[in-house]
């Protein structure tokens, strides 16, 4: 038996599924942001502007496609340093089918603070539906994730430090096919969301979901600076081709890894245990649901390229993690013995 965890064939296509332009509070345009990240070798962009559904199909070619998407947030309202703003929640939604353009959980006059009058009008949405009510609760937060994906889209939950989101209320959402295991921004801001201690709680909840690297970019310094938002966390997608649904398909199905820096090559499982092949690393360790945890780790100085490990088919999940010398991860999605 030799099973592919990820897929054996097809390419792996370099994507960023968090990003936001001028059509809110980015500082690059759409243009501006396919040169970007072409330039650095990506090939999916999902730009995923705050509220507002806009497509960027213009941008296409045939090494280049982006994805129709857009981040929502909800939160508690209190006095603070920084605004009226405390814990809040934020999620993307990407839209499945290339034809989907119908905005969910659309208010005709709230929530698009800031966002271009052209652009809100241009936005389609379900006139038959009433104004959706966002509500700063698990209830409330799930029925948006619910929204979202019962009308075709992808959602992720994102960085859970920046948030302020602690257990008792991450815990509480459902509906989301993914998290974010890297925020790159965010990690740069100073905020913990290198989050798999997050993922884990999630995967111990009863959760079955993936995880994500992206940018969350805003690109309010120059790429020169240390403080720079792009080409910091990305997803690696494996897919036949570069279309559209093929690379949607691909995320539905968990084809996928999240890295900061190390590259997986090869992920498969067989009799005689789980195998990884991967770019130079110090360590490569796998975890999984009660106390069962397995690393290889290279001599000082040294490299590993790969690790195979014992398969526990009793655990209820397993996830591999590449650590390279300087201190950044890849990390595989969470897999599931009863589904395999």
């Amino acid at each position: 038996m030799k099973k592919y965890l990820l897929p054996q064939n097809g390419i792996f296509y370099k994507a960023n599924l968090h990003c936001h332009s001028v059509c809110s509070d980015g500082m690059l345009t759409p243009e501006e942001l396919k040169a970007l990240y072409k330039g650095m070798g990506y090939s999916v962009l999902a730009i995923t502007d705050h509220d507002i559904l806009v497509a960027h199909d213009y941008l296409n070619d045939e090494e280049f496609i982006t994805l129709h998407g857009f981040e929502m947030e909800v939160g508690e309202h209190k006095e603070g340093v920084h605004g009226t703003m405390n814990k809040c929640c934020h999620m993307c939604s990407i839209a499945l089918e290339p034809d989907n353009m119908t905005q969910p959980c659309w208010h005709r006059t709230k929530y698009t603070p800031g966002i271009a009058k052209e652009l809100i009008d241009a936005v389609v949405f379900d006139e038959s539906k009433p104004d959706f009510e966002r509500e700063y609760s698990c209830e409330g937060v799930s029925r948006m994730m619910e929204e979202s994906r019962s009308n075709g889209y992808f959602v992720t939950y994102n960085h859970p430090s920046w948030s302020r989101e602690r257990y008792t209320q991450y815990m509480g959402y459902n509906s989301m096919h993914a998290m974010e295991m890297f925020n790159g921004m965010c990690i740069m801001l100073g905020y913990e969301d290198y989050n798999p201690r997050v993922y884990e709680d999630m995967l111990e909840g009863g959760k079955r979901i993936y995880c994500i690297g992206s940018d969350d970019n805003h690109n309010r310094h120059s790429q020169d600076s240390s403080k720079r938002e792009s080409g910091l966390a990305w997803t690696m997608i494996k897919a036949p081709k570069l279309e559209y649904r093929e690379i949607t398909k691909a995320l539905e199905q968990g084809n996928f890894y999240a890295s900061e820096g190390p590259e997986i090559h090869e992920l498969w499982l067989d009799d005689e245990g789980v195998h990884i092949r991967c770019s130079d690393a110090v360590r490569i360790d796998c975890n999984s649901e009660g106390r069962a945890a397995q690393s290889v780790v290279a001599d000082a100085g040294e490299a590993v390229n790969g690790a195979d490990f014992e398969y526990f088919p009793f655990a209820g999940w397993f996830r591999i993690t590449v650590t390279d010398k300087n201190g950044k991860h890849a990390c595989t999605n969470a897999y599931f013995p009863d589904e395999l």
